[in-house]
């Protein structure tokens, strides 16, 4: 595995979020307060789009069916609800994130 650059710095203002697409790969780079984190970008229940989910207190929410995420290691905190069902969901795959000379890097 060896680091690949992403993106610079400037790319990604602070709490925002880029998709990048590496081989057979969607990962989604977000800056939350100003620190770097790289996820699967698809939800782990019924792939929802998480570049359009919600960042709060670390956590991203999936906009499908309110999956959250914790973006330090990837870990499921609740899975989606739909009516009044609950369901368990898979944590997110995530990167190693390196910032080297304003460009950000990240493992694969």
């Amino acid at each position: 595995m060896s680091f690949t650059k992403v993106a610079n710095l400037d790319e990604i203002k602070n709490n925002e979020k880029k998709t990048i697409f590496i081989d057979d790969k969607e990962i989604l780079i977000i800056n939350y307060d100003n620190n770097y984190y790289a996820i699967n970008r698809r939800c782990t229940h019924l792939k929802g789009d998480l570049s359009k989910g919600k960042v709060e207190n670390g956590i991203i929410t999936c906009p499908n069916h309110g999956s959250k995420f914790d973006l330090t290691n990837g870990k499921s905190i609740s899975g989606p609800k739909i009516a009044f069902l609950k369901f368990n969901t898979k944590d997110l795959t995530t990167y190693e994130v390196k910032i080297e000379d304003e460009e950000i890097y990240i493992k694969i």
